[in-house]
């Protein structure tokens, strides 16, 4: 979920994380270009599909392919939000889009992961684990969104750290593919997000409790 979703209008220029200020950067020349920031998200959340099919082939050639896809349509959710803001095209519908782009991603890159995986450490659990990441990824996105709807966006807004933020671990996909660790990824994957998912809810909880 882009810290800068289409819909507002973000933090400053210096709070943004790194891969933000880059997406800033790419798109200033296409600013007054016929491209909609929706056909942006839409492109990005095609290689997020391209990701799953080649992740799901379960050769190392493939998966190399698949982690480099996976990483640009990461980063494509900073851009199309990034060429909204600077195109003056921001709406609500462009909002939601970006996050279903992004969960669209997200959840994609797993279950491609997850399908591609048949070695010894996950044996025939490497789909259930995509699977199971991928429904911890769209919980995730569901609760978020709703916070948002009911106390606004700035209670899901992430603070980066050291220009980083926590979703940034996503462009590891591409290095952990490029080095042959995808299994144990996906492994670790299907354990730490159901326990993300509890700390979700627990923060949301709390949020409403405040309210």
């Amino acid at each position: 979920m882009s810290d800068n979703p289409q819909g507002g209008a973000g933090p400053g220029k210096s709070a943004l994380a790194y891969d933000a200020q880059l997406a800033e950067f790419v798109v200033r020349p296409f600013a007054r270009a016929p491209i909609s920031p929706n056909m942006l998200t839409v492109f990005g959340m095609l290689f997020g599909l391209t990701s799953c099919w080649l992740f799901s082939r379960g050769d190392p050639v493939s998966a190399n392919w698949g982690g480099l896809c996976f990483m640009f349509g990461v980063f494509m959710d900073h851009v199309d939000g990034a060429h909204a803001r600077s195109s003056g095209k921001t709406s609500r519908f462009g909002h939601y889009l970006d996050h279903f782009g992004a969960a669209t991603t997200y959840c994609s890159g797993f279950i491609g992961i997850g399908l591609g995986a048949s070695g010894a450490l996950t044996g025939e659990w490497g789909p259930w684990l995509g699977l199971i990441t991928a429904v911890s990824i769209t919980v995730v996105f569901s609760v978020r969104m709703r916070v948002e709807i009911q106390h606004g966006a700035e209670m899901v807004e992430q603070t980066p750290r050291a220009g980083f933020e926590i979703e940034d671990i996503l462009y590891l996909v591409g290095p952990v593919a490029w080095l042959g660790w995808l299994e144990g990824f996906i492994l670790a994957a299907g354990i730490g997000t159901p326990i993300f998912v509890i700390w979700v809810l627990w923060d949301a909880w709390r949020l409403s409790r405040r309210g």
